[in-house]
């Protein structure tokens, strides 16, 4: 059984195969295409696909801002410094 991240294969996709895979899946989905179980197989791997964009993402954000307390305790948002 696959852990919680997703199959080891989608762990190597980059975001843009992750989500060239997920959208093939929802247009599948839609269709009606294939038997019930097949149906089932393909939500999971598109769940686990949608994790791994989230994730790609997530990361992406983390590498651009920073967040930042001002003096006043408020936050803020700014742009990651690039060293």
């Amino acid at each position: 059984m696959p852990d919680s991240k997703g199959p080891a294969d989608i762990a190597g996709l980059s975001f843009e195969q992750a989500l060239e895979q997920l959208e093939a899946i929802v247009k599948k989905l839609e269709a009606g295409q294939g038997k019930l179980d097949e149906a089932i197989e393909s939500y999971e791997r598109g769940a686990a696909l949608k994790r791994h964009c989230e994730a790609k993402l997530k990361e992406a954000q983390q590498k651009v801002e920073r967040i930042v307390m001002a003096s006043d305790g408020t936050l803020r948002v700014e742009p990651a410094d690039e060293d």
